[in-house]
């Protein structure tokens, strides 16, 4: 007699159905980057030869993303849980338009530092790590704007400092160790009270997937402690995102690494954390956001004019850079205070306009160095009888950074100036405007001392005599700045992309449905 069989309906439990290949895509960046790192890991006897695969692999990293936004600008956003678990108790990968942006402009700018880090990075910069530690940060990055999972956004945080740690000291020099010990005690106290945001939220919610999160607030709001949450977790990605007062550690530790890696943190670093605080404060918490809307806009202001500040008092260009970053955060800081589609949509507009800028900026500072013999700008001078071309490349950025016409800068401050006049927020729009001026006055003064009065007899120049060397430092600082041309010239496309993404932010109902498509959470 045959025996009894039961059938178990695993349907409950799990995704039954097939999984469409394009969803796959939504994993595959971070699996590239790990996949990828690893090979080097091993390859690390072959230091040349691991630059021949790291830049390819992120010209490849760069093309996935590429595709990932197309899918989900066509078709909205995408899910993909892992171990085919149904959510919320599979962690999930989810993607929007917002994400996806995110991710494919890093990619670009971690592309453009990685040609440039052929002239930068030596053979004894290889040997200790430096394509498997970049390819490792791309991870972490890429993980944090794709992940659909609150702890696993806390996880891929950890994967990028781990990287960015070892990338900080490469060289291993005093300054560089100096630099490290400020970047990382910071970040690990921030760090920690995000771990420990978690944990609250994990207590009060039962679940850590965003879209489950976003569901269940609009019922536990009158019973959950969500103020103390989006108290926590302002004050822990602020400090990530080097925002006013907990700012003092950027300018203390992004001068002291090679300058590809400078331009690596400045780029991306702060950008994650801005990308968090809008994700939770603007998706998950949006009533909390709206009763911190004061608080966050005086730290908006205050970052604007402290980073604008700094930049006009500082010699070293390199610390100079660093202020105006976090002077850009202010700005983005501003678009989550106000919110509303022109708020959000400008916060977006401008960390993909300062992605592309500030890592442009610091291969810039590193040319300087390379043709002036330094980065004093008290020792710098005559850049512009040494090349009419660079000045004129230098100028734009410079002119992109202050906000000025007709650069990609622009955008971004004039829809929040509108945003902060329509809302009666004029002192968030004259902080705004107060901040672009004092950055103009700050570029101009570098333009005037390191380009435009006569070189000083020593230090002498450092000048590039390869002309290997010379496209290997030439063309990214060339590629990123078409881009800040591109975005300020023909901004429509990037305009309705931000008001796309701001829109899926305020209105997640098409997220929730990537991740519930049976109609809700459970």
């Amino acid at each position: 007699m045959a025996a009894p069989t039961s059938t178990v309906d695993l349907s409950a439990a799990l995704i039954t159905a097939p999984v469409p290949i394009g969803h796959w895509l939504a994993i595959l960046p971070v699996a590239h980057c790990i996949t990828l790192g690893a090979v080097l890991l091993m390859l690390r006897g072959y230091p040349r030869l691991q630059a021949w695969l790291a830049i390819p692999g992120l010209a490849a990293l760069a093309l996935i993303n590429a595709a990932l936004l197309a899918k989900v600008a066509a078709e909205g956003p995408l899910t993909m849980v892992m171990g085919r678990w149904l959510p919320p108790f599979g962690i999930a990968f989810t993607v929007d338009l917002f994400s996806g942006l995110m991710a494919f402009t890093a990619a670009l700018a971690a592309l453009a530092a990685s040609i440039y880090a052929l002239a930068d990075i030596g053979e004894s910069g290889r040997r200790y790590g430096f394509f498997p530690l970049l390819m490792l940060l791309m991870a972490g990055v890429t993980g944090a704007f794709l992940t659909g999972d609150i702890f696993n956004l806390y996880v891929w945080f950890e994967v990028l400092l781990i990287s960015s740690f070892g990338l900080i000291i490469l060289g291993s020099e005093r300054e560089q160790i100096d630099g490290a010990l400020k970047y990382a005690v910071l970040n690990l106290i921030a760090t920690t009270l995000f771990l420990v945001g978690v944990g609250i939220l994990y207590a009060a919610f039962g679940t850590l997937n965003m879209a489950d999160i976003a569901a269940r607030a609009r019922d536990l709001r009158g019973t959950a402690p969500l103020m103390t949450l989006a108290s926590l977790f302002l004050l822990a990605f602020g400090m990530k995102a080097a925002a006013f007062p907990v700012n003092f550690w950027l300018p203390a530790a992004y001068h002291t690494p090679r300058i590809t890696v400078s331009a690596l943190f400045a780029g991306l670093l702060t950008k994650v954390g801005i990308y968090a605080l809008i994700r939770v404060m603007v998706m998950l918490l949006p009533v909390e956001r709206e009763e911190l809307s004061l608080v966050i806009a005086l730290a908006a202001a205050a970052t604007i004019l402290v980073g604008a500040l700094g930049a006009l008092a500082e010699n070293d260009i390199r610390r100079l850079f660093g202020y105006v970053v976090i002077s850009g955060i202010g700005n983005m800081l501003a678009g989550v205070a106000l919110g509303g589609l022109g708020g959000i949509s400008g916060a977006v507009f401008y960390a993909l306009h300062s992605m592309v800028l500030m890592t442009a900026l610091y291969l810039a500072a590193g040319e300087i160095a390379r043709r002036g013999g330094g980065f004093s700008l008290s020792a710098l001078g005559g850049l512009y009888r040494q090349s009419g071309g660079f000045t004129a490349l230098s100028l734009v950025l410079f002119l992109a950074a202050c906000g000025l016409p007709p650069f990609s800068g622009f955008w971004p401050k004039v829809i929040l100036v509108k945003a902060s006049l329509d809302l009666g927020a004029w002192w968030l729009a004259t902080s705004i405007l107060v901040g672009g001026f004092l950055t103009t006055i700050a570029f101009g003064r570098l333009f005037l001392l390191a380009y435009w009065r006569p070189a000083p007899i020593v230090p002498a120049p450092i000048v590039l005599t390869s002309s290997r060397a010379r496209w290997r430092t030439g063309l990214p600082l060339a590629a990123l700045t078409v881009l800040v041309v591109g975005f300020g010239i023909l901004p429509e496309q990037l305009l309705t992309l931000s008001q796309s993404a701001a829109a899926g932010l305020a209105d997640p109902e098409a997220y929730l449905h990537s991740v519930f498509p049976e109609g809700g959470a459970p």
